[in-house]
């Protein structure tokens, strides 16, 4: 999606932020957008934990239903 952003374009996008959201503003927003996407990672990687150890499960649960 942004491959094709360069340097100039990352400039245009920071001034127009800064300008919307102000210089007082911009920290906080930075700080709360870090934090979504921590929290994100998080969340994901519990579900990718989750998969796979279910996955490694799920053929000794067979065997012992075979029994």
């Amino acid at each position: 999606m942004f491959n094709n952003v360069g340097v100039s374009g990352l400039i245009i996008i920071l001034a127009i932020a800064l300008i919307v959201f102000g210089p007082a503003k911009l920290p906080q927003l930075g700080r709360a957008f870090g934090d979504t996407l921590r929290e994100f990672r998080n969340s994901t990687k519990g579900i990718i934990i989750d998969d796979a150890t279910e996955e490694k499960q799920q053929p000794v649960k067979e065997l012992e239903q075979a029994k």
